[in-house]
């Protein structure tokens, strides 16, 4: 494992960020995980195309190969507007982390809490000074990953999530000092 490096997608990663969905969706359709998506609904190559043409999807490389990859921007989903969020943060300074994921044949080396460092250094960097992302309320491992790095559950919200049916959506949030 070398530096890893954080940097904008280009069109070239678009397949190692297909690869991860795909190996993704194969542990849950095994029982390995459970995440919470459905494959050939979200994510896909289609909504990884979405982020990469907005230009908000960003990748961690290590040693040359794509080993996470999460779109981040200051698009709050509809469903946020749903959520008991314990700050109410002005609009133009939430910065949103959506759909983090981590290559699971690299797991278990950090890649997960290097990348919301990142994240965090980025909202830094914009003077976004309020997080919020959220996961499937399924999702424990994700969960506790983002509890051991400071984020709250203020709420959890049912819904239609992404196309998805039946998913209890925790809003996830955090405020740098």
């Amino acid at each position: 494992m070398g530096e890893i490096q954080f940097r904008l997608a280009t069109e070239a990663d678009l397949d190692a960020i297909e690869q991860i969905y795909d190996a993704i969706h194969d542990q849950e359709e095994s029982g390995a995980v459970t995440i919470g998506w459905v494959r050939g609904v979200y994510p896909s190559r289609a909504s990884a195309q979405v982020a990469l043409d907005a230009g908000d999807m960003y990748v961690a490389v290590d040693d040359g190969v794509v080993v996470a990859a999460a779109r981040i921007n200051q698009e709050q989903v509809p469903e946020y507007a749903d959520a008991a969020w314990a700050v109410d943060a002005p609009a133009d300074q939430v910065l949103v982390l959506h759909t983090l994921v981590v290559d699971p044949n690299r797991g278990g080396r950090g890649y997960g809490r290097q990348f919301v460092a990142f994240y965090e250094q980025l909202a830094r960097e914009r003077n976004c000074p309020y997080l919020r992302m959220d996961t499937n309320e399924r999702n424990v491992r994700a969960r506790a990953l983002y509890a051991k790095l400071g984020y709250a559950e203020p709420d959890i919200v049912p819904c239609v999530f992404n196309g998805i049916e039946g998913v209890q959506l925790v809003c996830l949030e955090k405020t740098l000092a």
